[in-house]
């Protein structure tokens, strides 16, 4: 069975949108909810300014994964924000879990600190395919980018609040 064409534009859009609901999603996880597993001294992570700096290689990966998310949805012809949030937890489930299982047996890395990405990794690819799902239904582009640039900010005021708050450490760059 044939697709139905979309203009390239548009699923450029639609995997731009899914990528930018990842990365709002990723900051209040990270900046907020797991900022203290980033800055206990060990041996599997980064130090923090050195991470901090590494941040748009991160991005990209979910660029990818935004992309493969993106390009499954049209291929299993999924539509609707509840179709598209369904497909982006069961894809982000298999995709952290796999990864986290992997990590566990081969790394030194904190079991909550995986038990935490595989969490909030794959509620990240709910949410990115919910406005996929919603972007696929018809929901015009401009109101599912108002929507992602809300959710941003809902994300990043949080997390200033946690980190203000001291409930999530601020990592300072020097």
């Amino acid at each position: 069975m044939m697709l139905e064409p979309l203009p390239k534009k548009r699923v450029a859009a639609v995997i731009g949108l899914s990528w930018l609901s990842m990365i709002g999603t990723d900051f209040l996880l990270h900046g907020g909810l797991m900022a203290r597993f980033y800055i206990e001294p060990g041996g599997f992570l980064l130090p923090p300014e050195q991470a901090f700096n590494l941040i748009p290689l991160g991005y990209l990966s979910f660029l990818l994964l935004a992309c493969l998310l993106v390009w499954l949805m049209r291929l299993l012809k999924l539509s609707g924000a509840r179709q598209g949030l369904l497909f982006g937890l069961k894809l982000g489930a298999f995709v952290w879990g796999a990864l986290v299982l992997g990590l566990l047996s081969i790394t030194s890395a904190d079991p909550y600190l995986l038990a935490g990405w595989f969490v909030g990794q794959t509620a990240e690819l709910g949410i990115a395919g919910a406005f996929a799902g919603s972007a696929f239904s018809g929901t015009k582009l401009g109101r599912l980018f108002g929507a992602v640039i809300l959710l941003i900010i809902a994300c990043a005021v949080i997390t200033i609040i946690l980190q203000s708050t001291g409930l999530a450490p601020a990592i300072k760059r020097v």
